[in-house]
């Protein structure tokens, strides 16, 4: 039940986002996804309306935000540059390229450089362990003999 209260301050739009997912079993995670997609990040605002909306805790939503490493709770930079940090592509020289791509891109790992222009992010596991060290540009993987564009 929605109380004038919890949505006062929530982003706009953000009605239709839980409006998509009404009805379906264990709506949280894919209206967290809406919201991330809407917005760029979950805005603080949107968590009491989205408790509010699912019956929860304000810190159970924070929770599961906080939990997956996907959901963001600031803007990204206009680029997306994620490492990723495991250990099979730490063999293959991943620390090496991390702090190649921090002094590149003048930005430390897991932050937004002060112009918003990229965010480097560490993850663990692309999935792309053959062609490591592997990173994810804009969506894109990319990895060591694997051009860029590339599906594999």
């Amino acid at each position: 039940m929605e109380t004038p209260a919890a949505t006062a301050d929530a982003p706009e739009g953000l009605d239709a986002a839980l409006d998509a997912c009404d009805g379906i079993e264990g709506p949280l995670l894919p209206i967290l996804h809406r919201v991330q997609a809407a917005y760029g990040h979950i805005p603080d605002a949107a968590v009491p309306a989205i408790a509010a909306r699912l019956n929860l805790g304000r810190a159970e939503v924070h929770g599961v935000i906080s939990f997956y490493h996907d959901f963001r709770t600031t803007p990204p930079g206009r680029h997306v540059m994620k490492l990723c940090r495991s250990e099979a592509c730490q063999a293959l020289g991943a620390d090496a390229l991390a702090a190649h791509a921090e002094a590149r891109l003048g930005v430390a790992m897991g932050e937004t450089r002060g112009d918003g222009a990229v965010t480097l992010e560490p993850v663990y596991c692309l999935g792309l362990c053959a062609c490591g060290p592997a990173a994810m540009v804009d969506g894109q993987p990319v990895g060591r003999s694997m051009p860029p564009g590339s599906t594999r």
